[in-house]
């Protein structure tokens, strides 16, 4: 199985940074370029960027998946919610360039069709009894019943919302998104080794396994052309489709409270709003420079290629420790 999750990966990313490589032109010639906020002062410069460019890892992570042979309802389930999420992304990023604006859809339009997704989700993880839940480190698993779908519509919500926020420097998103969809490669390939009976089948556990291989390939050929400074951007149908795609794979394998362990910078981001929310109507003052977080850290002057590889080493050690205690 090793050998053929390496084999997906490399895969995904040739053909990811071929299929970035050809969309680039074709978004600048339809005009599909993106409107930056006027208070992100550092990234007047971004304006114009071609954006959407979730469109071509997602293409790329279906098709190499969907040829890989491995034909698992439950992953194949992960993958529909993934392009799901990315159509809901999709309309939000065309809104915002039809109408020369920063807001696409509105946040209640958003907010909405979010939770039918994830009430679907979870709909059918009960339906068929994908209700238990790993305890972090242990062999040790939770049966939720039916109160895993308030469980799983919050994980479904946090997670897109958290992975969308995070998507606001070059690479940022994509770098942590790609790590923390290796790690539960890495987790869900322990877990069939680890244990005498799985909580899904080991044909399950596997196309989990090759469909998060598939996705991490294909971020790491997108990352080519979006690194700083970038060429074109994923817009919400790339974070939105990601944040669906990392809250499936994980929830559906019983992995979901590893989420904020593997993606901490995700749930920092999400805090880091929350906090400076609250306090601002509480207050009518600000605890950071701007939030989310990484815009705080580039107010102090720190460089957007610096933040990035700052986030991604510290969401890699965080998803080694998982890795290494489960060992």
């Amino acid at each position: 199985m090793a050998k053929k999750l390496i084999f997906l990966y490399i895969i995904s990313l040739i053909l990811s940074a071929a299929v970035t490589l050809i969309l680039i032109p074709l978004l600048k010639k339809f005009k599909l370029s993106q409107t930056i906020l006027k208070y992100v002062s550092e990234h007047f410069t971004k304006n114009g960027t071609p954006t959407m460019g979730g469109i071509g890892f997602l293409t790329v992570t279906a098709a190499v998946y969907s040829l890989s042979g491995e034909t698992s309802g439950i992953p194949t389930v992960a993958l529909l919610i993934f392009i799901i999420y990315s159509v809901i992304g999709f309309f939000d990023d065309f809104i915002k360039i039809r109408f020369a604006r920063n807001e696409g859809l509105t946040p209640i339009q958003k907010i909405v069709l979010q939770i039918i997704v994830a009430l679907v989700a979870t709909g059918y993880a009960v339906y068929n009894g994908l209700t238990n839940v790993y305890i972090p480190f242990t062999d040790k698993l939770v049966d939720l019943g039916y109160w895993f779908i308030p469980f799983g519509i919050f994980v479904f919500l946090a997670t897109t919302n958290c992975v969308n926020l995070t998507d606001g420097l070059d690479g940022l998103a994509a770098s942590v998104s790609t790590v923390v969809l290796a790690t539960l490669s890495v987790i869900v390939i322990l877990e069939t080794k680890k244990h005498s009976g799985y909580y899904l089948n080991k044909e399950e556990y596997e196309g989990i396994s090759a469909l998060s291989v598939c996705a991490a390939g294909s971020l790491i050929g997108y990352l080519l052309f979006n690194s700083s400074k970038a060429s074109l951007f994923m817009g919400d149908t790339g974070s939105l489709g990601l944040g669906g795609l990392i809250a499936s794979v994980y929830t559906f394998s019983g992995n979901s409270l590893y989420i904020p362990l593997t993606g901490i910078m995700f749930v920092l981001s999400g805090i880091s709003v929350i906090v400076q929310v609250l306090h601002f109507k509480r207050t009518k003052k600000r605890i950071f420079l701007m939030a989310p977080l990484h815009h705080h850290f580039q107010h102090k002057g720190y460089s957007e290629c610096k933040i990035t590889v700052w986030y991604t080493v510290i969401t890699l050690v965080s998803g080694l420790l998982c890795i290494t205690v489960l060992c």
